[in-house]
C-alpha cells in the first residue's frame, strides 16, 4: 500500500504560455531596405506579474528591440511573452523570487523565438536575442529598490 502524497509540498506548474501583445514597425520601409550598414541593436526587458487567485499567478516578460543605421530606424519590435503559472505550499519569501526570475526563465525562449520570427518574416536577417540572467537583473532590481528606500 502506497503512502498519500503530502499536500504541502511545493507546486509549480506552467498552465498556458502565449503571446499576449506583439508589434512591429518599420518607419523608413521601403528605403531603409537599401541600407548596408550593420545596425546598432537595443534591447529592453521589463516584467510584471501577480496573482490572480487560487493559486494561480501571471507573468509577462517584454522585450522591445530597436535596430537603427545613423538616425534611422530600421525596425522596431515588442512582444510580451506572458503564462499562467499555479505556484503553491511556497513561503511568500520565496514567490518574489520565482515571479521575478523563475517565471521569466521560462517565458524568455518563446518570446526570443516571436522576435526571431517577427524580424525575419519582416524581410530583416534573422536576429538571435543573447541570453539574459534574470537572477542578476532582479537582484540589481532589488538592491536598487533596497537603496532607494533607505534614501
Amino acid at each position: 500500500m502506497t503512502q498519500p502524497a503530502p499536500t504541502n509540498q511545493p507546486v509549480f506548474n506552467i498552465e498556458k504560455i502565449y503571446v499576449k501583445d506583439l508589434s512591429l514597425e518599420i518607419p523608413n520601409a521601403p528605403q531603409i531596405f537599401l541600407s548596408r550598414e550593420q545596425p546598432e541593436m537595443q534591447v529592453q526587458l521589463h516584467t510584471e506579474g501577480g496573482e490572480m487567485g487560487e493559486g494561480l499567478y501571471h507573468v509577462s516578460l517584454t522585450v522591445t528591440v530597436t535596430a537603427k543605421v545613423a538616425d534611422k530606424t530600421l525596425f522596431l519590435v515588442e512582444a510580451a511573452q506572458a503564462g499562467i503559472f499555479r505556484i503553491a505550499n511556497v513561503p511568500e519569501e520565496d514567490m518574489a523570487p520565482i515571479m521575478g526570475m523563475g517565471c521569466p526563465n521560462i517565458l524568455f525562449p518563446y518570446v526570443r523565438e516571436t522576435i526571431s520570427d517577427v524580424v525575419t518574416r519582416a524581410g530583416f536577417p534573422p536576429l538571435l536575442l543573447a541570453p539574459v540572467n534574470f537572477e542578476l537583473l532582479y537582484q540589481q532590481r532589488a538592491q536598487a529598490q533596497a537603496g532607494g528606500a533607505t534614501a
